[in-house]
């Protein structure tokens, strides 16, 4: 972790599972201060207690600020001597969003728009905003605000010389057991003697762990260059099958699986690379890069100049990326230590 050594990091919405995931996975490090910027108490309290507990040695290094991300004032206050920034702070729920969209553009798309100036104007050195796969031919308020978080967090980037500030973007799928996803609401259906309930069963999404999307910011961080919107070749799985393994590994009963219907704004299957970012994408292996489009607004070059090419790449999306069955997709969600905790309370 020597990039990190002696530095200050601050996470927006970091109470939150990402936020708890890069706090276990750096707070033993060389790091020199961890912010928790976000606005409510009681979750900032139950996290101060939480590692106060289990790492008392390194708690120290947590700071705690109270502020929201529309409010640009709260979020300068947190930005004296940062110097790098994970952006996490989202409205994330699909439905909330549709009923109440003017909130999402206000936290989504305003509330980057906040963090991005406060860091530019404190000059800290690198930012890494978080995106989803809803960003990328959005049909839903959630990810049509997020569509136009990135569409900030490019254009931010052009206004700042990438050594004094750098900012990028990754963009992942469904992370399993993270706050408010579905796999916490089976497990608790399924020790209640319920039937658990799926929308429907052919609808197929991609799957990470905490962990992983951990790594992915990461990789942004060391790889990433101003502009870039990095995403993950991550797996993906049917939401039947995932519900499947869920009950194979909690005794739910398969052939009790409740189909309900599609909720509000959902689609069949996600995209992390649509077919016109294609066209320039980078294969990094185990990572798509799509460079900011740096071109200016003089157009009138596009009628005399142009390039023909076209890359090979093609969408990915989670119908044409590895499905997993249901072995496959029962060890990935066993691994987890959200999974392993569940399973315990039974012994």
């Amino acid at each position: 972790m020597s990039l990190f050594a002696g530095k200050t990091l601050l996470i927006t919405g970091g109470t939150g599972s990402f936020g708890n995931a890069v706090l276990n996975r750096f707070l033993k490090t060389d790091i020199g201060e961890i912010r928790i910027f976000s606005r409510d108490e009681k979750k900032q309290d139950d996290m101060r207690h939480e590692f106060q507990a289990k790492m008392p040695e390194v708690a120290d290094k947590i700071k705690f600020y109270i502020g929201d991300v529309r409010d640009l004032a709260s979020v300068k206050n947190a930005m004296h001597g940062v110097d790098y920034i994970f952006h996490a702070a989202a409205l994330k729920q699909v439905p909330s969003c549709e009923f109440f969209p003017i909130e999402a553009v206000k936290t989504n798309v305003i509330g980057t728009e906040n963090v991005l100036t406060a860091a530019i104007e404190a000059g800290v050195k690198n930012v890494v905003c978080l995106s989803t796969d809803k960003a990328a031919y959005p049909v839903n308020a959630m990810g049509t605000s997020k569509a136009m978080m990135e569409k900030v967090v490019v254009a931010k980037s052009r206004t700042v010389s990438p050594d004094k500030t750098k900012i990028c973007c990754t963009r992942y799928g469904n992370v399993m057991c993270s706050r408010g996803s579905v796999i916490p609401l089976w497990i608790d259906q399924i020790k209640a003697g319920k039937p658990i309930t799926i929308t429907d069963g052919n609808m197929t999404r991609f799957i990470m762990s905490l962990d992983e999307a951990v790594d992915l910011v990461l990789f942004a961080f060391e790889n990433g260059e101003a502009g870039d919107i990095l995403v993950q070749k991550a797996p993906a799985c049917t939401i039947q099958t995932q519900a499947e393994a869920v009950c194979e590994l909690f005794g739910g009963d398969k052939d009790n699986i409740k189909v309900i219907g599609i909720r509000h704004g959902e689609k069949m299957y996600e995209t992390l690379l649509t077919n016109e970012e294609c066209a320039n994408a980078i294969d990094m292996g185990d990572f798509y890069r799509v460079p900011c489009d740096n071109r200016g607004l003089n157009y009138d070059k596009y009628f005399n100049k142009g390039d023909a090419e076209r890359n090979p790449l093609t969408e990915f999306n989670s119908n044409n990326t590895d499905l997993l069955n249901v072995e496959q997709t029962k060890e990935k969600i066993a691994s987890l230590a959200y999974i392993q905790e569940r399973l315990a309370e039974d012994k």
